[in-house]
């Protein structure tokens, strides 16, 4: 594929504006610098630099972020600054998008995509995948608590009770919950009619991929075959 077509591609501006950033002496492809945009080159473990910094062709780009308090997740926010602020301008302008959302005060696990299919399979609730949130309460938690999250909780709008997969404390004013289902604010919902309040949510764990200790509240980096691998790893439901 021709350079210009190749940096078009991973998001740095139309084919002009990527001509004009080969000619410029701006682009190497894997270290040798290139100044004839017409040049083509194998996308096979291809690098290339731009204004010195190190990119890797990625046919789609599926990605991990850890999401700060007081963001939206949404290109066009109304109180709090936008997730994809946080990211490189290359990654929105390929039109990456959230795959399901997180509210403004929920910190932790997002994943993100421009790969229409994979934003589909992660957000279908059809596939029951797992997420785990930590979840700081209110008020402390009781056994009857627990036991109502576990055998289900009938939300306002709702036909069925909803249930949690798991339930464990952590301490009195916390535990781990996770659901397998995405309805809107499922968390605060479930606990809020069961008797208590959110006061604090972090999701840390989607199928079986956990949140990265490396990773601190605002960064990102590409899903690996690893990550991607672990994403699949997690017991299959009915």
């Amino acid at each position: 594929m021709q350079i210009a077509r190749i940096l078009q591609s991973q998001g740095f501006g139309s084919r002009r504006e990527c001509r004009s950033l080969v000619r410029a002496g701006r682009v190497t492809v894997n270290g040798n610098a290139v100044d004839d945009p017409f040049l083509e080159f194998p996308l096979d473990g291809l690098v290339f630099t731009v204004d010195d910094e190190d990119w890797e062709y990625r046919e789609k780009a599926c990605l991990m972020l850890y999401k700060p308090p007081a963001h939206e997740c949404t290109h066009k926010p109304h109180f709090y600054p936008s997730i994809y602020t946080l990211l490189p301008p290359e990654l929105t302008a390929r039109g990456v998008q959230s795959v399901g959302r997180l509210d403004q005060d929920t910190t932790g696990l997002l994943l993100l995509s421009d790969n229409g299919q994979f934003i589909h399979t992660w957000s279908s609730g059809k596939k029951r995948i797992p997420k785990r949130y930590r979840v700081t309460l209110k008020h402390p938690h009781t056994p009857e608590f627990i036991r109502q999250l576990l055998e289900g909780v009938l939300l306002h709008d709702e036909a069925e009770p909803v249930r949690a997969a798991d339930c464990t404390p952590i301490d009195a004013l916390t535990l781990w919950l996770t659901i397998t289902e995405g309805k809107y604010h499922q968390v605060k919902r479930m606990v809020g009619a069961a008797g208590n309040r959110v006061e604090g949510l972090h999701r840390d764990c989607i199928g079986g991929l956990q949140l990265p200790a490396v990773l601190e509240p605002g960064d990102w980096c590409w899903l690996s075959p690893a990550h991607l691998a672990a994403l699949e790893d997690y017991p299959q439901t009915a």
